[in-house]
């Protein structure tokens, strides 16, 4: 890891919008033991926002300041899997999350998959995971299904990230129920703004109903174009809604995540000295440093 993708000052952030002097989150000190897990939910109710992306490139920012990582591919679609460089959708039933999720008795070390970040994990899932939503509906404490499996290895890991399908069914609602926090990427785009009120209503829900102590991490200003007023606006917009729960490191958008994702790579391997992976870098800092994070 250089010093110019760790500390680069290209990286968009709120505080330079703002004309303010941006924040130099501090490398965190290497950890003496490992666990319990921070388990941390990457949503958002709109597609195509950011969420495999972050769930990928934080995940592997974190292993590289020495933390251990599991990513949970929860979404039918596979795409976080793929992108890791895993043929998902060659994968047995057996091999998936959704045989964690519907079996009690599997074991969810030989589910767990080792990828090209050392230090972090990847539970799988292709389009057999469609199916546990369908059968869910019919179990009794159907939501807590994920955070019963997760228990098995949540002493191992320090944080595990769950990617989270672009809908409110049951398995994010599972998602919602196991975490700890929230993490919301958010397109600077205007009519990202609406659909992020109806996602604090239904996290309010989850609080009341399922689990109180979930929490709102921070929203991640995503796809941002230095170079449109529009991006700017929305930004600004953002931050006079939000002033105290949006993170202060902004990913810009760039040709380099959708070539990441050919790679089946995270960009901080692929293209380790760019503006996205230093702004991912400085995300993880900057998460451990406001607690999101061990």
């Amino acid at each position: 890891m250089s010093v110019k993708s760790t500390f680069d000052d290209d990286v968009a952030t709120t505080s330079t919008l703002l004309k303010r002097q941006p924040k130099k989150w501090p490398i965190p000190k290497a950890l003496t033991s490992h666990g319990p897990a921070k388990i941390i939910a990457i949503v958002n109710q709109k597609g195509g926002v950011g969420k495999t992306t972050t769930t990928i490139n934080l995940g592997a920012s974190l292993a590289e300041l020495g933390r251990k990582v599991l990513l949970v591919d929860f979404d039918p679609q596979g795409a976080l899997s793929v992108g890791l460089g895993v043929n998902a959708h060659e994968l047995k039933q057996e091999e998936t999350v959704y045989q964690i999720l519907m079996d009690a008795h599997s074991d969810i070390d030989r589910v767990i998959l080792k990828t090209s970040v050392s230090g972090m994990d990847l539970l799988p899932a292709n389009k057999d995971l469609a199916g546990a939503e369908v059968t869910l509906v019919n179990e009794m404490a159907r939501e807590y299904f994920l955070k019963r499996r997760l228990a098995a290895v949540r002493d191992y890991y320090d944080i595990i990230l769950i990617d989270c399908q672009p809908t409110l069914g049951l398995l994010t609602l599972n998602a919602l129920t196991a975490a700890d926090g929230v993490i919301v990427p958010l397109q600077c785009e205007f009519f990202a703004l609406r659909g992020f009120a109806q996602l604090q209503e239904n996290l309010e829900r989850v609080r009341m109903s399922l689990n109180p102590t979930l929490a709102l991490i921070g929203i991640l200003a995503t796809m941002f174009d230095k170079k449109t007023l529009h991006s700017r606006q929305v930004l600004e917009r953002i931050l006079e809604a939000f002033p105290d729960k949006v993170f202060e490191t902004v990913i810009a958008q760039t040709v380099r995540f959708p070539e990441t994702t050919v790679a089946g790579e995270p960009i901080t391997t692929y293209a380790g000295n760019s503006g996205g992976a230093a702004s991912y870098r400085r995300l993880a800092r900057e998460l451990i440093a406001i607690g999101g994070a061990r």
